[in-house]
């Protein structure tokens, strides 16, 4: 008997349709479309004004389940990373659960920052490949908005809305998911942040009159490690797999900055060609970047094809995904 993977069978974003562009940024703080776009790579970025993380998630996954004619109830198992749940508690992956009508599955969230999707994907592949579960959602949905300072500009520029779900499914064709290497390092937490509104600092009139309840980064140190580790585990993946950079179709990297994704991709060996990149039109949306990136690009994957997914965020967290793609669209 064939072993059996995890396949990603599907996959479905959702971005809201109000866009915040650099020239609109240059009138709220002291920033400029050419400041943003050499820093960054970003030239505009999408923003929610009403509405939950849990909105754009079930956005992307009753159009996901639609596509595939697959009844909600037939999911097993849905999975969530975000870092802007609707609250506290409960979940929101059991709040989207309810939304899109998925009541046989169990749900949990994900926080692992940026690398959220990642390392979701990671547990959720799990669950397949011991056969079980048939069917598992995951979710890499952040609504950055919500906790981004727009009188900080090293901060307000980067963040973006959005929402992406894949399923996954159990494969006997060598596809799917073939590997994944994973990391953290709490000691990074002082670099990335959002200092209250956890039961280190409770919310008060004192943390929001601070403006704590913010992201909050000390840019350069975050560049540094996600520079180094991000194209160091990229890399690593593919020793591990004895992949050349020939064998890789497709990088698909978070989208945080462009020049820690060009970085990523040299270290790799990898052509332009083969990358990945939607940040001018969505800037960060965290948890979102990865699926977003594959909802984009979908029509360009064929099955077959070797990708590696890799991320890096506070915590801090980073990682890799090799896998084989399972469908042609």
């Amino acid at each position: 008997m064939n072993k059996i993977t995890a396949a990603i069978t599907a996959v479905q974003g959702y971005v809201p349709e109000d866009i915040l562009s650099n020239e609109d940024l240059s009138k709220l703080v002291d920033t400029s479309d050419e400041w943003i776009t050499s820093r960054t790579g970003i030239k505009e970025r999408r923003i929610m004004r009403n509405g939950a993380s849990s909105d754009m998630a079930a956005a992307a996954v009753k159009q996901l389940l639609e596509k595939k004619g697959i009844d909600p109830m037939d999911i097993d198992l849905v999975i969530c990373g975000t870092v802007t749940p609707d609250h506290p508690f409960p979940s929101t992956a059991n709040i989207l659960s309810d939304k899109t009508g998925m009541k046989n599955a169990w749900s949990f969230d994900v926080n692992a920052a940026c690398s959220g999707f990642l390392f979701a994907l990671a547990t959720g592949s799990q669950f397949i490949e011991t056969g079980k579960y048939k069917k598992v959602i995951v979710v890499g949905v952040d609504k950055m908005t919500s906790i981004v300072d727009y009188q900080d500009r090293t901060t307000c520029v980067i963040f973006g809305d959005g929402a992406g779900a894949v399923l996954l499914e159990p494969n006997s064709e060598g596809l799917g998911l073939q590997d994944f290497i994973l990391h953290s390092d709490g000691s990074g937490r002082e670099f990335l942040v959002q200092p209250a509104g956890g039961s280190l600092h409770p919310a008060s009139i004192e943390t929001v009159e601070n403006r704590q309840h913010y992201v909050k980064q000390e840019g350069q140190s975050v560049f540094k490690f996600a520079v180094t580790n991000m194209a160091d585990v990229s890399a690593k993946i593919m020793e591990k797999n004895q992949l050349t950079s020939d064998d890789v179709q497709w990088l698909v990297p978070h989208q945080a900055n462009l020049r820690i994704i060009d970085a990523t991709a040299n270290r790799m060996g990898l052509s332009k060609e083969k990358v990945m990149i939607n940040i001018e039109k969505y800037g960060n949306t965290t948890a979102g970047t990865l699926p977003l990136c594959l909802w984009d690009y979908e029509k360009q994957l064929k099955k077959g094809d070797t990708l590696i997914l890799s991320a890096f965020g506070g915590g801090f967290t980073w990682g890799a995904i090799y896998l084989k793609w399972a469908y042609n669209s």
